[in-house]
């Protein structure tokens, strides 16, 4: 769905939560509010008059012409780039990749990244894509294309560079922290066709996979649920809600795959920069699921709108949530359009879970941490979250990530090696022990009733 710019005086306005700059989102597309400028102070115009004396310098002395047009494109970029790593700038290029992004389909590798010290780092790799495919993980960094160093480009170029017609190859070499040698791979770009949902059955459970909350992945969702029940001729025994690896995208589509599983309650509430600029979400009544158990599983990919799913089931006690803490990415962007080709993406929002909480820095801890057995390389390969971007909003209750990471004892559950775990026909760990979670629960134990509502304040906005 393209979305357009909207132009009633008070427009209902979607919000999109960006993941980073190249990962997949939509559009909040709200009018830049002509009054902006009453605030502007005598402070204010002194410090334009300063810049202008810069710009005048710079093109009357830089050693070759430059034009306007440039200068201050880059000084946007400049000041956006001061602030945190989702706000942005969106020339014509970018705002038109954004659109295609929210179609859902385009020529490219299947990534999700961000820009670390001048050098793209992947957030993680979208499933079934050529990236996956490839082996590329969460934390690899990219550091040439097609044999050039792309250390300098922005992250928008960098992305330009991978995308591209279907059937087109590319070279991306991949340096991997604990590994000596960078990785030389050769891709084949294909057709990205972000169809948010998957579902299959396994153990009489309904394994329900959202690589992405882009437009529709609520109404997929239910569908899927639906194709489940039929494959099997009747209700599932459980559910499991895989969010592994899913950048986020639309607030209003995280909103609607909890609501898929709630009677009732607060979702999520968002906040902006003044204290009464608080919007609050809640479930309606009819859980789709009728009481049966659900398990949430998560890891460090798990962004955003991934975040607001897994945090309001588990704040309102729904669902189990099981695998490793999240990517810890609590603020909202907005679109906003300047031209019919240019936008600002701003981070206009921090958004809460319904006990209260910020995933911001944090992210969401599991109920049960169950690590990824099946990847062999799990254990040396750094996690990269939030927390380590640089310039990241700063969570108001100060998170000791060192805490939570911290691990006294080995789990003796968890010993096994992705070796063994081939042996015995187990490919992937994570969902393998949340499918024998639901089966010890067993199909005739009571259906998980959603508890009493969190308490929430007395102001509803």
């Amino acid at each position: 769905m393209t979305a357009t710019p909207k132009t009633s005086a008070s427009p209902k306005r979607r919000f999109a939560l960006w993941q980073g700059a190249a990962a997949l989102s939509t559009l909040a597309l709200v009018p830049l509010a002509t009054g902006a400028m009453a605030a502007v102070d005598s402070k204010t115009t002194g410090e334009i008059s300063r810049f202008m004396d810069v710009f005048l310098e710079v093109k009357s002395n830089y050693v070759e012409p430059v034009d306007d047009s440039t200068l201050i494109e880059g000084a946007i970029n400049g000041m956006l780039a001061s602030l945190d790593p989702h706000s942005g700038y969106l020339d014509a290029s970018g705002y038109s990749t954004l659109r295609t992004q929210t179609d859902g389909e385009y020529g490219g590798l299947g990534l999700s990244v961000t820009m670390e010290d001048g050098v793209v780092k992947v957030i993680a790799p979208t499933a079934d894509t050529p990236a996956s495919r490839a082996g590329i993980k969460a934390g690899d960094y990219i550091t040439h294309i097609n044999k050039e160093l792309i250390f300098g480009l922005t992250l928008d170029e960098a992305v330009e560079q991978m995308r591209g017609r279907p059937g087109t190859k590319i070279d991306i070499t991949v340096v991997r922290e604990g590994q000596d040698k960078p990785m030389e791979l050769s891709l084949t770009r294909e057709i990205i066709d972000l169809k948010p949902v998957k579902w299959e059955v396994k153990d009489d459970v309904g394994v329900l996979t959202i690589s992405s909350f882009s437009a529709d992945a609520t109404r997929d969702l239910k569908a899927a649920m639906l194709s489940v029940e039929k494959s099997l001729g009747h209700k599932p025994r459980g559910w499991v809600l895989d969010l592994r690896s899913n950048p986020g995208g639309l607030l209003d589509e995280a909103v609607g795959v909890s609501d898929v599983f709630l009677e009732r309650g607060e979702i999520v509430s968002q906040r902006g920069r003044r204290k009464g600029d608080i919007e609050r979400y809640f479930a309606e009544p009819g859980d789709l699921a009728k009481g049966a158990p659900v398990i949430v599983l998560i890891d460090a990919g798990s962004a955003s709108a991934s975040e607001i799913v897994a945090g309001a089931l588990q704040d309102q006690h729904r669902a189990v949530v099981m695998g490793e803490r999240s990517f810890g990415k609590g603020s909202v962007q907005t679109v906003l359009p300047l031209t019919d080709t240019t936008a600002l993406r701003l981070t206009t929002a921090r958004y809460f879970t319904p006990s209260g909480r910020s995933v911001q820095e944090g992210g969401i801890d599991p109920d049960i941490r169950v690590p990824q057995l099946s990847d062999p390389d799990y254990a040396s390969r750094p996690k990269f979250r939030e927390s380590d971007l640089r310039r990241h909003l700063v969570n108001e209750k100060k998170v000791d990530n060192s805490l939570i990471e911290k691990d006294e004892k080995p789990d003796p559950r968890f010993t096994a090696t992705a070796a063994d775990l081939r042996a015995k026909g187990i490919e992937d760990f994570q969902l393998h022990y949340a499918l024998e979670t639901i089966g010890r629960i067993g199909a005739t134990a009571p259906r998980m009733a959603q508890a009493k509502p969190v308490a929430k304040p007395a102001r509803r906005n």
